[in-house]
């Protein structure tokens, strides 16, 4: 245990995932006060982070971060990954947030549970050096699975963390990890991948879409992207068109009830169509007869159509245009 008069006390940045579980739970043992915070945006979820709060009783603070990521995510210094993930720039953006509640609230030193050489593009020496070097709290970031490997911290050379006690992990392997979650009695824990939407290729490409055709976005509509089929008309307008009763459930939660348009199928199983914005009469009529086509009205013949928006309601008499006709606008 480390010694001290005063109690030391570590905010770690949780992705509620194992490494970030065992990276708390190994300062804990030392005596250490820890604390979480978890930053969320539409790209990514705090949910798994309450969880692991939950379950370890570790309290953790949720803190929505979507218009500052939003201006490092359109060019970020490092550029992408594979899609539009930019992994660098998020943690240290993530850092420099963290390190500003840090000195708020009088916390000793973040720390995180990144393994050296776990991920090729954002966990070797040199990207990890970056991240520091860019977060404002350049040696106050305490990597316990693999501080080893690592070089000496300020934490460490003031005596606040006993470095003997922290571990030397590295590389893809999980069994380091798995093994040391035994030991803490540690059996139900998510599964490492999938968190972030933006290394997903179809988010993707919605959002270079939605990037490309709009300068400004609310959250409602990033949240959209996760939903249906997008369908680009023109450089004005876009259709998202459920797939499912789930995605039809979505897409009316995050609509803007204020300016977009639901448009239905009357007397007919189908889907839900939004056009999001307001738009010309000609593109409802279009988005009605594409919404007749993924219905399970019948081929050549008129149906009643609804198109809602906030001022009125109509009916559009529409014959559908078949999903094949307009398959080369899919996004």
């Amino acid at each position: 245990m480390v010694s001290s008069l005063k109690k030391i006390r570590a905010l770690g940045l949780s992705s509620g995932g194992l490494d970030s579980i065992l990276a708390a739970l190994i300062l804990r043992d030392q005596g250490i006060e820890v604390e979480w915070i978890s930053f969320e945006t539409p790209f990514f979820s705090s949910a798994k982070a309450r969880q692991a709060a939950c379950k370890t009783n570790i309290p953790v603070t949720i803190k929505n971060i979507t218009q500052i990521y939003l201006e490092m995510l359109k060019n970020p210094q490092c550029g992408y990954g594979k899609h539009m993930n930019p992994c660098m720039d998020c943690h240290a953006l993530m850092f420099r947030l963290a390190g500003t509640i840090m000195k708020n609230k009088g916390f000793d030193f973040l720390f995180s549970g990144e393994v050296l050489g776990q991920r090729p593009m954002s966990q070797t020496k040199s990207s990890l050096r970056y991240v520091e070097k860019h977060s404002g709290i350049d040696g106050y970031i305490l990597r316990p699975l693999s501080v080893k490997r690592l070089p000496l911290t300020i934490p460490e050379k003031e005596g606040l963390v006993n470095r003997e006690l922290l571990l030397d992990f590295s590389g893809r392997s999980r069994k380091p990890q798995m093994k040391l979650a035994e030991k803490f009695g540690i059996t139900e824990y998510p599964n490492p991948a999938g968190g972030c939407l933006l290394t997903d290729k179809g988010y993707a490409t919605r959002l270079k879409d939605l990037f490309s055709h709009q300068n400004t976005y609310t959250e409602k509509e990033l949240h959209l992207l996760k939903y249906g089929r997008h369908i680009r008309l023109n450089n004005n307008t876009k259709l998202i068109i459920g797939r499912t009763k789930q995605d039809n459930e979505n897409i009316i939660k995050h609509h803007n009830a204020s300016g977009d348009i639901i448009i239905k199928v009357k007397g007919f199983p189908g889907p839900i169509v939004l056009i999001p914005h307001k738009t010309s009469k000609d593109i409802i009529i279009k988005a009605a007869a594409i919404c007749v086509g993924y219905s399970k009205a019948p081929v050549n013949t008129q149906v009643d159509v609804s198109a809602v928006n906030s001022c009125e309601s109509e009916i559009i008499k529409v014959t559908g245009i078949s999903p094949k006709e307009i398959k080369n606008l899919l996004i």
